[in-house]
């Protein structure tokens, strides 16, 4: 074959890979992906309205209804984190609405007060470390048995299992109280758990000092 024939050749080829690279591209260029429709529906209560407009932009109804049980402080913590972290638009007037509607449809709602007086603080500071009976009273009253259990874990780890590996730590019960106070994750897993500010000082003393004396 002569210089000039492989050339012509050489060139068909090139124009035939570019066309069959258009089609290829226009074929892919239409290509559509669409997500199925939405069969399921929030409860009808008051903040419904909030949840449909809001919470569905990046989450299905299913996401919501299988998340476990609990307490405002979870429902608050993840309203807000989409809110700020995730850039949902979510106006600061809806967000009370929103955790409310959530807490009482897919959460638990307790009689736990949101605060605690200044007496009550007190006294329970100066009962510290003199009524580690009283854990399971507290842990029960701001439903952390909900995700914690004494022997076995749940969602978060058993307290026996907390107080094995703080055996050592001489920080144990500031440890145990900062997380109660903040809540965080990655101690345990990627599981969150939420700040719960309203235990007042006293009584987080009070319900480390009896997780720690589990054996």
């Amino acid at each position: 074959m002569s210089y000039k024939g492989f050339t012509r050749e050489f060139g068909a080829l090139l124009v035939a890979a570019g066309l069959t690279g258009m089609m290829v591209y226009a074929h892919a260029a239409e290509v559509a992906i669409q997500l199925p429709p939405e069969v399921n529906s929030f409860k009808q209560d008051v903040g419904a309205e909030i949840a449909n407009a809001q919470c569905l932009i990046c989450h299905s109804v299913e996401y919501i209804t299988t998340q476990p049980k609990m307490l405002r402080p979870f429902w608050k913590a993840g309203v807000q984190k989409m809110q700020q972290k995730y850039g949902a638009p979510i106006s600061d007037a809806q967000v009370e609405p929103l955790v409310d509607y959530l807490v009482k449809n897919y959460g638990v709602v307790t009689n736990a007060p949101g605060a605690v007086s200044p007496g009550t603080a007190s006294q329970a500071s100066a009962d510290s470390g003199k009524n580690p009976a009283d854990g399971p009273g507290i842990a029960t009253k701001y439903g952390c048995l909900v995700c914690h259990n004494v022997s076995a874990k749940v969602i978060g780890p058993a307290y026996r299992d907390i107080a094995a590996k703080y055996k050592t730590d001489a920080e144990a019960r500031s440890k145990i109280a900062e997380q109660v106070r903040k809540g965080g994750s990655g101690k345990w897993g990627p599981v969150l758990m939420p700040p719960f500010p309203q235990v007042s000082e006293g009584e987080t003393a009070i319900l480390a000092q009896w997780i720690l004396g589990l054996k």
